[in-house]
């Protein structure tokens, strides 16, 4: 499963960087280098590289348990062209989640960020769309069903933004999580029908 190539390459680039500062410095997500300096390639490396052990052991934690899934929900939904569709839900979390600090932080070079977040948050939201009340648990004890820990995400990550009280991107997390749940309906919009009728059926 593509889930599993991109938490190997994900593990491996990481531990690289926390070996290589020269490596964590170049690959990391700065806005003012990727639009004055055109480095490009910092819109995709800097989800291969994580601040520290915990921090890429909760991403790709995520990521294993809510991957397979999804890409099994694609392939169910278009096939073959499931595997493709996983690539660019992902690829697309990592861009669209930073697509407001590119435009916010654009001008300041003190600004970096790294992590799999974003593209994460849009692989769980879209598990969470296909399946809205399958129960999720936080912190790994309270059982919450999907739909709510959706709500709950979206809310916290908001008013934290808002705050910029801690060093988290919560803007990403708050982007990557919407691009997850829009994704399956851009790719085919009769599923937000289903979406609805699996959301009320349990009310």
């Amino acid at each position: 499963m593509i889930t599993y190539f991109i938490i190997g390459a994900t593990v491996l680039v990481s531990y690289m960087a926390f070996k290589d500062a020269g490596l964590m410095a170049k690959g990391q997500f700065n806005a003012a280098d990727i639009i004055i300096r055109k480095e490009y390639y910092r819109l995709i490396s800097h989800a291969f590289i994580h601040a520290n052990w915990p921090h890429l052991f909760v991403n790709m934690f995520v990521l294993f348990f809510f991957g397979p899934a999804v890409e099994t929900y694609l392939k169910y939904y278009f096939g073959n062209s499931g595997i493709l569709y996983f690539a660019l839900l992902y690829f697309g979390g990592i861009i669209v989640s930073n697509l407001w600090a590119l435009i916010k932080h654009r001008n300041n070079y003190y600004y970096n960020a790294v992590g799999a977040s974003g593209a994460v948050s849009a692989v769980l939201f879209a598990f969470i769309f296909f399946d809205p009340w399958e129960p999720l648990y936080l912190f790994g004890i309270v059982k919450i069903p999907g739909i709510i820990f959706a709500a709950g995400y979206l809310i916290y990550s908001y008013f934290m933004n808002k705050r910029e009280q801690d060093n988290v991107a919560h803007d990403a997390h708050f982007l990557g999580a919407l691009f997850g749940f829009i994704f399956p309906v851009l790719l085919k919009p009769d599923l937000f029908e289903q979406f609805i009728d699996k959301l009320f059926r349990l009310l």
